[in-house]
C-alpha cells in the first residue's frame, strides 16, 4: 500500500496521507508527497486537497528514521523542499483532523488554505526534544500571526485547539469533524472552477511577499500580470463581464 495516494475527483486532485499509524515524516514520505503533487499537476487537476486516511493528519517527524542515519538536508536542499511543497502551481487546501504536530503542522502551513475539524489539535513540539521546527514552522507562524505567537507556540511546545488558531489567522476555517470532507471539497471545487492562471499568479505573489516582502512581490508583478492577460481565462472572463455584468464569468480552461 502506498504511503501517499492520489486520485482525481473531477477537477480536484485528492492527495491522501496513508502511512500507518500516524503519518510520521521521513525522507520516503516527503518524496511520495511531492510525487503525488506532481501527478495531480500533470493529470490536469485545477486544485488539490491534502488530507489523511489515518487517525491523525500527521503527528510529526519519524525521529528514529533521522537519528538512525537518515539524510540531513543542507540549506540548498531545505530551500528546494519547501519551495516544492509551498509553490505547487495549484491552490492546495489542507483538510486537518486529529493531530497536526511538529512537521505535520508545518506541512499544513505550506498549503494555501487550512480547514480544520473542531476536534483537531496543532502544535510545534520540537522544543520538548531540544530541537526546533525543521520545515520552517516558526517563520511561517510569524508571517501569519506575528513573532509573539510564533515564539509562544514553539517555545512552550503546547497543543492548541483550532478555534484559537483561527482567531490568530493561522488557519482559515473550523468546522465540525463530520463536515470536514464536505467543507474542504467545497472550497477545493470553488478554487478548481476559478481562473487558473490568475489564481496561480495570486499564489505566487502572496508567497513571494511572505518570503521577500512587498518589494519581492512587486518585482514579479508585471510578469505575473502579463501571464494573466495572455490567458484564455482572462479573455473569457472579460467577455462574460462585458456581456452580462459582474459575477457571470465561468472558467473551464487556463
Amino acid at each position: 500500500m502506498s504511503i501517499v495516494t492520489y486520485q482525481k475527483d473531477g477537477a480536484v486532485g485528492v492527495v491522501t496521507l496513508a502511512k500507518p499509524p500516524h503519518n510520521l515524516i521521513d525522507e520516503a514520505f516527503l518524496d511520495a508527497l511531492l510525487a503525488a503533487y506532481g501527478e495531480e499537476v500533470t493529470s490536469g487537476c485545477r486544485s488539490i486537497i491534502l488530507r489523511s486516511a489515518m487517525r491523525h493528519f500527521c503527528a510529526g517527524a519519524d525521529i528514529n528514521a533521522f537519528t538512525a542515519g537518515g539524510r540531513r538536508r543542507g540549506q540548498k536542499e531545505f530551500d528546494e523542499l519547501v519551495d516544492r511543497l509551498e509553490n505547487v502551481p495549484l491552490p492546495v487546501v489542507a483538510a486537518v483532523h486529529g493531530a497536526a504536530l511538529g512537521g505535520g503542522f508545518e506541512l499544513a502551513l505550506t498549503c494555501d488554505v487550512i480547514i480544520a475539524a473542531n476536534t483537531a489539535s496543532f502544535g510545534m513540539a520540537e522544543a520538548s526534544l531540544g530541537l526546533l521546527p525543521l520545515l520552517g514552522g516558526v517563520q511561517r507562524v510569524v508571517q501569519r500571526a506575528g513573532p509573539a505567537r510564533a515564539k509562544e507556540m514553539a517555545m512552550f511546545a503546547r497543543r492548541h485547539d483550532p478555534v484559537a488558531l483561527e482567531r490568530w489567522n493561522i488557519i482559515n476555517l473550523v468546522v465540525a469533524e463530520s463536515e470536514l470532507p464536505t467543507a474542504s471539497m467545497s472550497w477545493a471545487r470553488q478554487l478548481a472552477a476559478g481562473p487558473t492562471v490568475a489564481l496561480r499568479g495570486i499564489k505566487r505573489l502572496a508567497n513571494l511577499s511572505a518570503r521577500h516582502g512587498i518589494a519581492g512581490a512587486d518585482a514579479e508583478q508585471t510578469e505575473t500580470n502579463n501571464q494573466m492577460w495572455a490567458s484564455n481565462d482572462q479573455k473569457r472572463g472579460l467577455a462574460a463581464f462585458l456581456a452580462t455584468g459582474p459575477g457571470s464569468a465561468v472558467f473551464e480552461g487556463n
